[in-house]
């Protein structure tokens, strides 16, 4: 604790208050400056993939998508994330399912992809979209 010497009660209590009423801003601002690089999309819409969404955040510098944990992994051979940016290209990324048969739930996307508009599941085996959620607005 802060010892004040020589100071009347009523300024150590507003010296107290101050700090507090400082500390509270600081932490309200970078609550609210996190807030703002996490974006959700819609819900996944298609034939096998039809649960859950997406979150984009960033973090470092690094664009990173997560699924949902009410995401259901497709059963299909071999479904893979694809992103598609702004301008309609389409960018396949990773496998969504790794050995074991554990989920592949986040990704960093690489620097080349300029924004994403939405997100796919991927079957690269039958080449299909197997189910998509779009943001809003494209994110990067």
């Amino acid at each position: 604790m802060i010892r004040l010497r020589n100071k009347p009660k009523t300024q150590t209590y507003m010296i107290y208050k101050t700090i507090l009423a400082s500390l509270t801003a600081l932490i309200i601002a970078a609550t609210s400056s996190f807030a703002q690089d996490s974006h959700k999309s819609g819900p996944f819409q298609g034939a096998k993939a039809n649960k859950g969404f997406v979150t984009h955040t960033t973090q470092n510098g690094k664009s990173t998508l997560t699924l949902s944990d009410d995401f259901v992994p497709p059963q299909t051979p071999d479904p893979h994330w694809q992103v598609v940016d702004s301008n309609g290209k389409t960018y396949l990324l990773d496998r969504l399912m790794i050995k074991g048969d554990k989920m592949n739930k986040s990704i960093v996307v690489p620097d080349y992809i300029k924004d994403i508009a939405k997100v796919q599941m991927w079957c690269a085996f039958a080449e299909v979209n197997l189910g998509e959620a779009a943001f809003e607005h494209a994110v990067k």
